[in-house]
C-alpha cells in the first residue's frame, strides 16, 4: 500500500443520534468507491463497520471503526462512531484523531437530543463539519424541516449547498446550489440534469442565503457582495470552503445510503470543504518546553485513541500519526510512561481486515499489535525528541453495579477479565470496594455494563450477574461507657481465662481508632495487652450493629486480671471482643452512611423535575446556577439513593441531562431507615 500525502488525506468522524444511518451511510460511502464488491446492511449484520459479534447481535454500533477509502488520487479515513450515548468514549477518541466531522440527521425525525450532544463535542473539539441528512427516501422526509430545526438549534451558519429533488418515496436526487446543477439518481451513481422546474425556486433562495452567509465570514467577499449583488460560483465556492474550515459555516447535505442519491456529492463535499491533516494548526505539546507538532517531517510522534482486543493478533493499539513517519520493526518511546516499546508489524484496518504496511506517516491512521506498555490516550515519540499529545478527557463513570460469578472459583478470572476490558475502554472501570469486598464494575449506563458483561463472557469465558452493590456503611458511637468482658473456661487439663475492662468514647468524625493501655501494676500483663487490641480491632472490622466497619472510636483498656497458668493471648482477645461488644451496644450506637456531593446539568425546562426527584433522595440542594444555557444544581445525596440514577436523570431528561458525583462525607442514618438494614443484616446472617 502506497504512503499517501498529508494533503491528499482527509480524517472524518461520522456522528449522529443512534439510528440516524452513519454505519449504512459509510457502507454505501464505500460501495460507491468500489472499495466493496456488495453493499452490506445493518439487519443482515454483515457491514464492513459493524463486524463484532455484539453488534450484529444489536444492530448498532459498539465501537468506533476504522474505514480507508479511496477516492480519486485522496484516502478517505472514515471514523464510523456509535450513536449510543452510552458509548461516548468511542466518539471522543474520533474526534480526538479526526479533522472534520459529518453531523447526520434522520430526514423523518429531525434533529434529536443525540444530535445535540454531538455537535456539542464537535464545538469542543473545534472541527470543521458537514451536515447530512439522511434517508432522504424514507417515509415522512421532510428536508425543509430538518433545515428548520437545525437553524433553530445551532444558528445561521447552517447553510444548505443541496436541494433535494423529491423526498420519501419521490426522492430521485439532489441539486448543487453552487452549480446550479441537478443530480438524479441512475443505478449506483448519478447523472447529471437541469434544475427540475419544481425545486427552482428552492434552489434560488439557497443560493442566495448561501452567498449573504459566506460573504459575511471574509470582508473582501462581503465588499464583492454588496458591490455586484452576488458571488461567483468560484468565489462562493473558495469562499465556503474557508468559512467551512473556519467552523463559520456548516453546509447542509443530503441523500440516501438505499438508493445512493447524493453520495458522489457527499464524497466530493468531503475533499473539497473539510481540510486535510496540513490544514488545521499544530497539536499542543505537554512537554515542558516543547515545540508544538505540525504534520511533515520530522521526528515521529502518534497518538494512541483507542486500544482492541482482536482473537488472532492479540491487543491491537490505534493510532493517529502527527508527524513523522512511523516504521515496522522499529523502536519508539512512550512519553506518558516512560517506557520504550518495540513496534511490531504495521496495519491499515478496514473494519477487521487488516493490510499490513511498511510504514505511516503524517495523517495517517493504523495499528500494532502486542505493545507492552502503551494504553489509550498514550503518545508514542521518537525518544530523541520526546513529544506528549493532549489526551482526551473521558467521562467518569455514572454507574456502578456488583459483578457476582455465576460459578464458584470464577472470582480471579472475573476480576482479570474486566480489568482488560476496562484497559480497552477509558469510560469503563473495574474495582474492589476495601470495605464490603466486592467487585464493582462502573460505566456510562446500563447498556454499556450489559455489553462489557456480554464481551467477558465471549472472550474470556467468564460469566457474572450485575446487581445493585451493597453501601459502604460504617458503625459508630455517641457516648462514653465502661464495660466488663471475662472470658473463663475449664475443661480438664489447662483451662483458658481472660479478663478486661474497657472504656469506649467516641472520636471526632475522621478521627479512626486509637488503643489506649491504662494498665497499672500489672492487672494484664504486658504480653497479652497487644492480644487486646487485636480482639478489638477484629470486632470492629465485622462491626456489632449489622456487620458493617466501626469507626471513630478510642478504646481504653483500664483494668483486668489474669490467671498465672490458664490466661493466653486468645484469652485475652477474646474477653476483649466480648467487652468491646457489651460497651458497644451501651455506647448509643448509630449507622453512618457515604453522602455524595452531586453536580447535575440540566435544561431549565427539567429542573423542576429533578430537584423533586433529589428531594425524594433525601437530597439536601446546596444551590442552581445558569452554565451556558443549562441549568447546574448542586447537592448532597445518600450514595444508596444514587446507584440507579443514571438511568432515572436520562429518563427525566429525555437523555438531556448529565451528572457527576463524587463522596464527600458519611453522616447519621435516620433511624427508620437504620432499623430496615439492622434487620436486614440479621436476615443475611441466620
Amino acid at each position: 500500500m502506497a504512503r499517501v500525502q498529508p494533503d491528499r488525506i482527509r480524517n472524518v468522524a461520522f456522528i449522529s443520534h443512534q439510528g440516524a444511518g452513519k454505519t449504512s451511510l459509510v457502507e454505501a460511502l464505500l460501495y460507491r468507491a468500489g472499495v466493496t464488491s456488495r453493499k452490506g446492511s445493518v439487519e443482515e449484520g454483515n457491514t464492513v463497520s459493524d463486524y463484532d459479534p455484539e453488534e450484529q447481535r444489536r444492530r448498532l454500533s459498539l465501537n468506533t471503526t476504522v474505514l480507508p477509502c479511496p477516492w480519486e488520487s485522496y484516502t478517505f479515513n472514515f471514523l464510523d462512531t456509535p450513536g449510543y450515548f452510552d458509548f461516548v468514549g468511542d466518539v471522543l477518541g474520533a474526534l480526538r484523531v479526526a479533522e472534520g466531522a459529518v453531523v447526520l440527521v434522520e430526514a423523518a425525525s429531525g434533529v434529536q437530543v443525540g444530535t445535540e450532544k454531538v455537535w456539542r463535542l464537535a464545538d469542543e473539539a473545534k472541527l470543521p463539519r458537514l451536515c447530512f441528512v439522511s434517508k432522504m427516501d424514507r417515509e415522512n422526509a421532510d428536508f425543509n424541516r430538518c433545515l428548520t430545526e437545525l437553524r433553530e438549534r445551532f444558528g445561521n451558519r447552517v447553510a444548505p449547498i443541496q436541494v433535494p429533488v423529491g423526498q420519501a418515496e419521490d426522492f430521485r436526487g439532489v441539486v448543487d446550489v453552487l452549480e446550479g446543477r441537478a443530480y438524479l439518481q441512475e443505478g449506483d451513481g448519478s447523472t447529471a440534469a437541469d434544475v427540475p422546474p419544481e425545486v427552482a425556486a428552492a434552489v434560488t433562495q439557497a443560493r442566495e442565503a448561501l452567498e449573504e452567509a459566506v460573504a459575511a465570514t471574509d470582508d473582501d467577499l462581503t465588499a464583492k457582495y454588496l458591490e455586484e449583488g452576488s458571488l461567483s460560483a468560484d468565489a462562493l465556492r473558495r469562499g465556503l470552503a474557508a468559512a467551512v474550515r473556519q467552523g463559520a459555516v456548516v453546509p447542509v447535505l443530503c441523500g440516501s445510503a438505499v438508493g445512493g442519491g447524493g453520495l458522489d456529492q457527499l464524497l466530493e463535499g468531503i475533499r473539497t470543504l473539510l481540510p486535510s491533516p496540513q490544514e488545521v494548526a499544530p497539536q499542543a505539546n505537554l512537554v515542558e518546553g516543547g515545540e508544538a507538532v505540525a504534520p511533515g517531517e520530522g521526528p515521529a510522534a502518534a497518538y494512541v485513541f483507542k486500544t482492541m482486543a482482536d482473537p488472532y493478533v492479540g491487543r491491537l493499539t490505534l493510532f493517529r500519526v502527527y508527524r513523522g513517519v512511523l516504521s515496522s520493526d522499529s523502536t519508539l518511546r512512550n512519553s506518558v510512561r516512560q517506557k520504550d516499546e518495540r513496534i511490531g508489524q504495521l496495519y491499515v484496518l478496514r473494519g477487521k481486515e487488516q493490510e499490513a504496511v511498511d510504514a505511516l506517516g503524517p495523517g495517517e491512521i493504523g495499528a500494532v499489535a502486542k505493545l507492552q506498555h502503551t494504553q489509550t490516550g498514550d503518545t508514542l515519540c521518537d525518544a530523541s525528541a520526546q513529544v506528549r499529545l493532549e489526551p482526551v478527557r473521558y467521562p467518569e463513570p455514572k454507574l456502578a453495579l456488583a459483578a457476582e460469578p455465576v460459578a464458584r472459583g470464577d472470582e480471579e478470572k472475573i476480576f482479570s477479565g474486566l480489568s482488560r476490558l476496562a484497559e480497552e475502554d477509558p469510560t469503563c472501570r473495574v474495582e474492589r470496594d476495601p470495605v464490603t469486598g466486592e467487585t464493582l464494575l462502573k460505566g456510562l449506563g446500563e447498556m454499556h455494563l450489559d455489553v462489557v458483561v456480554s464481551r467477558l463472557k465471549e472472550k474470556f469465558g467468564a460469566n457474572v450477574e450485575l446487581r445493585t452493590p451493597t453501601v459502604p456503611y460504617q458503625e459508630t458511637i455517641r457516648t462514653k461507657v465502661q464495660s466488663e468482658g471475662k472470658h473463663k473456661k475449664q475443661t480438664g487439663g489447662r483451662g483458658q481465662y481472660g479478663h478486661v475492662f474497657l472504656e469506649l468514647e467516641p472520636l471526632p468524625t475522621g478521627g479512626g481508632f486509637e488503643f489506649v493501655d491504662k494498665i497499672f501494676g500489672g492487672a494484664v500483663p504486658k504480653q497479652y495487652i497487644p492480644a487486646v487490641e487485636k480482639g478489638v480491632r477484629e470486632t470492629m472490622a465485622e462491626g456489632v450493629l449489622a456487620g458493617y466497619p466501626v469507626v471513630d472510636v478510642r478504646t481504653t483498656l483500664t483494668d483486668g486480671s489474669y490467671h498465672p497458668v490458664d490466661s493466653s493471648e486468645m484469652a485475652f482477645k477474646i474477653a476483649a471482643s466480648l467487652a468491646f461488644k457489651k460497651a458497644f451496644e451501651q455506647a448509643d450506637p448509630v449507622l453512618l452512611e457515604p453522602v455524595m456531593r452531586v453536580r447535575v446539568e440540566v435544561p431549565e425546562t427539567f429542573m423542576g423535575d429533578c430537584i423533586a426527584d433529589l428531594n425524594k433522595k433525601r437530597g439536601k440542594i446546596l444551590g442552581m446556577n445558569p452554565d451556558g444555557g443549562m441549568q447546574v444544581i448542586e447537592a448532597l445525596v445518600p450514595q444508596a439513593e444514587m446507584f440507579r440514577y443514571a438511568t432515572d436523570l436520562r429518563s427525566m431528561t429525555q437523555g438531556r441531562g448529565d451528572f457527576e458525583m463524587t463522596f464527600d462525607h458519611y453522616e447519621e442514618v435516620p433511624a427508620a431507615i437504620a432499623e430496615k438494614i439492622i434487620e436486614a443484616s440479621r436476615v443475611r446472617a441466620s
